[in-house]
């Protein structure tokens, strides 16, 4: 059997099963391992969308005929629907050039095209999948170019509005903790007197910069490579195609995408999607900070700090009656973890970049989407379901900032260090709190201490 008689095999093995995906396609998944991993639906609509786009400018530049290239727009249409999810076989590993899930995808657009003009389903005519859905195009810059639509548009669409419901979040838990003095804590030992309000204005800075990493970094992505086709030169391309494809693709994502000043470094190199990943990196390091320290000052309720309380969602033990844990936070620093995993797994697919053209561009894509929707996820429901329903114990916190030898350090600017430091020890020795020591030794009353922390806390303020 040659090859074009093994490939018509393999095509009218995939039509009997019912699918719509043809011989190359099929020999692409037969080569592959069978890790259960696939590229994500995000990725598969954005490249369907460019298939669908480049068939409507090729029409309009007279390469393709209008009849052919409306079926390849309904077909991709569909796809993009989520209705031929199935049909999108490829393994995750794969080819690094995502060449396979090109094929795949010219493959089911051909074939549904086919179905729409001729009622049967696969084939080669009318629509060919390379001549005619793979017009003007490479899966060198174009599987690129997809990953930069997917990923931009979960950046601005999935992660970004997250991040601000968690910052407002953070920031009206710090207007309403404002009033509320607790004792702080450095290197988890006491230290001087804040406001519960101040840990959460922390908080909700950290989502600021994290709002105002991602958009910075995510800018490089806006570059694509579309029209560079095998090596960057555009070889069987139009002049006029990239051009045209992307603003259609501006106007129907309503996004600010741009030909690449050199496709040559937009095709061998991913360094767009490496800095963005170490951005994601440096959001979950933000969000691990913040989810922790909400179950430490939850931790308890008894035996722990207990300066707050998290919304209880559910039981925490199948042992210990009425016990419930800090969720959430588990949740949100689980996710980080992975996002971190995912970076390293990025780093070093981007170094594969070898000459003309990066080979582990599907990997890039898989673990890139996927830190985008999970931080976008974990920040969303930090919010809505931690955040939003956090109560300050003022007792608990009060009683904690009476009971620090920390307090101690108001009394330095009028005893000196050295005999503040022995008035802390003897509070210490003797289980007693500073309050107690200085009015013992009539350095002054109680209400005169009152009175000095108030004053440091107005000037302070």
């Amino acid at each position: 059997m040659d090859y074009r008689e093994e490939q018509d095999s393999l095509g009218t093995v995939a039509v009997q099963a019912g699918a719509y995906y043809g011989a190359q396609s099929e020999r692409a998944r037969q080569n592959s391992i069978h890790s259960g991993l696939q590229l994500p639906a995000a990725f598969i609509a954005s490249l369907a969308m460019i298939k669908m786009v480049a068939a409507e400018v090729n029409a309009e530049l007279g390469l393709l005929d209008g009849e052919i290239a409306g079926a390849i727009g309904d077909a991709a249409r569909e796809v993009m629907a989520g209705r031929m999810a199935g049909e999108f076989v490829v393994d995750l590993f794969q080819t690094g050039s995502g060449t396979s899930t090109n094929m795949n995808m010219n493959e089911v657009l051909a074939s549904r095209a086919n179905e729409r003009l001729t009622g049967k389903i696969g084939g080669r005519s009318p629509v060919h999948p390379n001549d005619h859905v793979n017009l003007g195009q490479s899966s060198n810059d174009v599987i690129p170019t997809a990953l930069h639509v997917a990923a931009l548009g979960g950046v601005e669409r999935a992660l970004l509005p997250q991040l601000e419901i968690l910052e407002k979040a953070l920031m009206q838990k710090a207007a309403a903790f404002g009033h509320i003095v607790k004792i702080g804590r450095t290197h988890l030992q006491d230290a001087v007197p804040m406001s519960l309000g101040d840990e959460f204005s922390a908080y909700a800075r950290q989502t600021a910069l994290a709002i105002r990493r991602v958009g910075r970094a995510s800018a490089d992505l806006r570059e694509v490579p579309l029209g560079g086709t095998a090596v960057g030169t555009g070889l069987n391309a139009h002049p006029d195609f990239a051009a045209a494809v992307i603003g259609k693709i501006n106007d129907r994502e309503k996004m600010q995408f741009m030909e690449a000043d050199s496709r040559f470094e937009a095709q061998g190199a991913r360094d767009a999607a490496v800095e963005l990943s170490g951005t994601l990196k440096t959001v979950a390091v933000s969000m691990t900070k913040i989810a922790d320290d909400l179950r430490w000052l939850a931790s308890g309720p008894r035996c722990g700090l207990g300066e707050i309380r998290l919304p209880a969602l559910q039981p925490g033990s199948s042992i210990m009656p009425g016990k419930v844990n800090p969720v959430i936070s588990e949740v949100v620093i689980q996710v980080a973890a992975q996002v971190v995993g995912n970076d390293t797994t990025i780093t070093f697919a981007g170094q594969k970049g070898q000459f003309e053209l990066n080979t582990m561009q599907p990997l890039i894509a898989y673990n890139l989407l996927q830190s985008i929707d999970l931080l976008g996820q974990s920040a969303r429901i930090l919010a809505e379901k931690c955040v939003n329903g956090i109560e300050a114990d003022e007792e608990r916190c009060a009683a904690y900032m009476e009971r620090s030898l920390a307090m101690v350090t108001y009394l330095v600017p009028l005893l000196g260090y050295d005999r503040a430091a022995a008035l802390s020890k003897k509070a210490y020795s003797g289980g007693k709190s500073v309050r107690e020591v200085i009015v013992a030794e009539g350095i002054m009353t109680s209400e005169q201490f009152d009175g000095l922390i108030k004053r440091v806390a107005d000037e302070r303020g």
